[in-house]
Parts: C-alpha cells; structure tokens; sequence
C-alpha cells in the first residue's frame, strides 16, 4: 500500500533550509532519507519551496480568484511530500514517527488512491 507523508513545518524549519550543510535539522533530514531508501519503503517525494512563494487559486461564481500566498493561513505550513510504501498504516506511522519535523510541525499520513487514479487516467476523452 503506497501512503502519502505529508510535512508541515514550522516557520524555524524553513528559516533552515538557508544555513548551510552542517545544519542538524538538515543532517536528521539526510540521515531519514537515507533509513527510508534503505529500508526499501521510499517511493518518491520532494520538499517545495517556502510557503511565501505559493499562489492559491479558487474558482467562485466562475471567476478565478488569485492570492499570494499558500490556502491555508496557519503557523506550520505544508514543506514537502514524501510517498512510501509500506505493508499497513502502523509501518507508515512508525516511519513518520522518525520523521524530522513529527518533533517541530506535524506529519499527515494519507492513502493514495489508486483506483480513483486509474478512473481519471485510464479514459480516454
């Protein structure tokens, strides 16, 4: 079963991204990827840029509304993306345990949906 690992973070998480390599933030980010890999469960995944660099789109009245800035006005904001694969939820919860930023922000774990997925892409229009 493929989950989705979504990554809030705190504002002081993504002021880390700016600190070079020695960061211990970033160290505990590469040691993490490299336990994910290792254990055979990482599937894909990235970290997005800060949430000051998003624009929120939403369609009302059919007309496009744009604003600056992410959905969802909140302290932690979503940092990145990661999907695994793992036998049940308790493996995928284990894993987002260890996760750096389950300790400063939160970590959402989520089923993909892969027959919804097939629904949209296999029709051809």
């Amino acid at each position: 079963m493929q989950y989705a690992m979504l990554i809030y973070e705190t504002p002081e998480a993504f002021q880390s991204r700016k600190n070079d390599d020695q960061d211990a933030y970033l160290g505990a980010w590469r040691a993490y990827y490299k336990a994910l890999v290792e254990a055979g469960v990482y599937v894909d995944g990235s970290p997005l840029q800060l949430p000051e660099t998003a624009t929120t789109l939403q369609l009302k009245h059919g007309k496009r509304h744009v604003q600056d800035g992410p959905y969802a006005n909140t302290k932690e904001q979503l940092g990145g993306f990661t999907i695994l694969e793992c036998p049940s939820l308790d493996a995928a919860l284990e894993w987002a345990a260890h996760c750096p930023a389950a300790s400063a922000g939160a970590v959402e774990i989520r089923p993909l949906a892969p027959d919804l997925k097939r629904r949209v892409t296999d029709r051809h229009l």
